[in-house]
């Protein structure tokens, strides 16, 4: 999708939009063929996030992924249609009530992500008050000035609380970049097709870097 977007306003690459298209729609079809089985992993999921012992997480995690499932077997459908094993769905209708279930589980992980960052900006908080109060702490640099813009200050303290927590500064790119497609099938914030190309390339790197490295895959808790 970004190279087509890159693609498009150079002349002479007709034929190799047509192709690209033909290719997406081929990888689109392949991606839902592996995915069969996710429905078994995402009510698997539910049953754990319901274990989560903190109230927030345990909530969104668990709405989430009931629209994971959910989108799943939409997805499900979606691909009995377009192998042509039944003729009866109704395509535009299955598309949108997968979208927006998709929608819906990414918020709700959002939403979890962004407590996540409220609990780590809290412990930056404490952390910093502690070492103030020790006879050994130096007043090194305050994250909250008074000679700086509250919002500047708000912000400086945000990300340096994802960047002490990498798991969740993944997690939270990932679903950032991933709630871009939703956003832009249901209507709800157009983008063009380099940034939602852009965003799922992004989404891709975040997604490979916590199988590569596990650990820095966010855990419940």
């Amino acid at each position: 999708m970004l190279l087509r977007y890159l693609l498009e306003s150079k002349a002479g690459t007709e034929a190799a939009i047509v192709k690209l298209k033909s290719l997406e729609s081929s990888v689109s079809t392949g991606r839902k063929w592996f995915r069969l089985g996710n429905v078994v992993h995402a009510i698997q999921a539910t049953e754990q996030s319901i274990q989560v012992t903190d109230l927030v997480p345990r909530l969104c995690l668990t709405l989430a992924n009931l629209n994971r499932v959910v989108y799943y077997i939409c997805d499900t459908v979606l691909w009995v249609k377009s192998v042509g094993l039944t003729s009866g769905v109704n395509r535009e209708k299955w598309q949108l009530r997968a979208t927006r279930h998709y929608y819906y589980f990414l918020l709700l992980s959002l939403v979890r992500d962004l407590y996540e960052i409220l609990l780590q900006m809290e412990q930056v908080l404490q952390d910093r008050a502690k070492r103030e109060k020790s006879p050994q702490g130096s007043p090194g640099y305050n994250v909250v000035s008074e000679d700086t813009d509250y919002l500047q200050s708000f912000l400086l303290l945000f990300f340096r609380s994802l960047r002490r927590h990498p798991p969740l500064l993944l997690d939270t790119v990932k679903n950032l970049c991933d709630i871009l497609i939703p956003l832009n099938q249901l209507g709800i914030y157009k983008s063009n097709l380099g940034v939602v190309g852009l965003g799922g390339l992004v989404s891709s790197v975040a997604g490979l870097i916590t199988i590569v490295y596990p650990q820095l895959k966010l855990k419940t808790h």
